[in-house]
């Protein structure tokens, strides 16, 4: 092989690198580790990420600081992520595993509560504020950003003032369990929609939804 011919594949092989690692995606479902928290509207991030993995036959598997799962889907590779770090220090995980896969920033999406959003809705949005979530806080001074997409799921906002700590940590409702039932599906298919069809066309999907 002449000269010419080695650097054009190493140019190659490189380019080739660099577009594999667009085709990987990490999906982090925000919550608290232990059984007390298994059930609470904090833990939707969790609950989620549980329903696309079995969907997609995928099993968690303790790694640092979080569970974490990997599916194939069109082409495209998926890590969910639980960080085990607690809510408030979400952002150490992400980090970690942003770092450790050589994610891009634009291939990370973040699974979360919002008790400003009408129980069940469900809304993505490419970047914003922490709007007074702490692990969305986090994450915010770990990656020095607002620019990352975050999946909001809506647990509504039926609590008392300053009791609202009390009601993300609160166990789901009878009723809303039963509705979960048909929620969580469709929150599902967001992950492998975002990996495949972009946020652009994600966001047209189901915000609202």
């Amino acid at each position: 092989m002449n000269l010419r011919n080695f650097f054009s594949n190493l140019f190659r092989t490189k380019e080739e690198t660099k577009e594999e690692l667009m085709k990987k995606f990490l999906i982090v479902g925000l919550g608290n580790i232990g059984d007390k928290y298994t059930n609470t509207r904090h833990n939707i991030g969790f609950k989620i990420l549980d329903e696309v993995a079995e969907e997609n036959k995928a099993t968690f598997e303790t790694e640092k600081l979080g569970e974490v799962a990997t599916f194939r889907f069109k082409g495209r590779t998926f890590i969910l992520l639980k960080p085990s770090t607690f809510m408030n220090l979400s952002g150490k995980a992400v980090k970690y595993w942003m770092d450790k896969e050589n994610i891009a920033l634009e291939n990370i999406l973040i699974v979360t509560d919002d008790v400003h959003i009408d129980f069940g809705c469900i809304r993505l949005k490419a970047k914003g504020s922490a709007g007074g979530h702490n692990g969305l806080k986090d994450i915010q001074e770990k990656l020095n950003t607002q620019q990352y997409a975050r999946f909001r799921f809506g647990v509504g906002g039926n609590y008392s003032k300053g009791r609202q700590a009390d009601f993300v940590l609160g166990e789901w409702s009878k009723e809303e369990t039963s509705m979960l039932i048909e929620r969580l599906p469709i929150s599902a298919k967001i992950i492998p929609s975002f990996g495949t069809a972009g946020l652009a066309n994600t966001m047209n999907t189901f915000n609202g939804k």
